[in-house]
């Protein structure tokens, strides 16, 4: 089992930046791949980016260039996922949600921190 907990999110201006958090815990030891989703109301959920433990990243069109994807040293089994989000826009509003895939392929899931970028 692996416990995901977002943190970072809130209102910013349009240009603005945010750094959104995820720490991991448990079974840490068992995570492959970590990434990041939103959903903004009435579309579907879309990843964001991702980070392979190999450190290899991906991430979606619309934010190539605007958002950077890491991940931060283990303290004790706690592994930690960072997304810095530069000038923002206002489509970028959504609820932004951390994940993981952990061996052999069970995917895990935070609560979501809310992300509202004003114009």
């Amino acid at each position: 089992q692996v416990q995901l907990v977002e943190s970072g999110g809130g209102l910013v201006q349009a240009g603005g930046s945010l750094r959104l958090s995820c720490a991991a815990s448990g079974s840490t030891f068992s995570i492959n791949h970590m990434g990041w989703y939103r959903q903004a109301p009435g579309k579907q959920r879309e990843l964001v980016a991702a980070i392979t433990s190999a450190g290899s990243t991906n991430y979606a069109d619309s934010v190539k260039g605007r958002f950077t994807i890491s991940r931060g040293n283990a303290k004790n089994t706690t592994v930690y996922l960072y997304l810095q989000m530069n000038s923002l826009k206002p489509e970028d509003t959504a609820v932004y949600s951390c994940t993981c895939r952990a061996y052999p392929a069970y995917d895990y899931w935070g609560q979501g921190t809310q992300v509202t970028v004003s114009s």
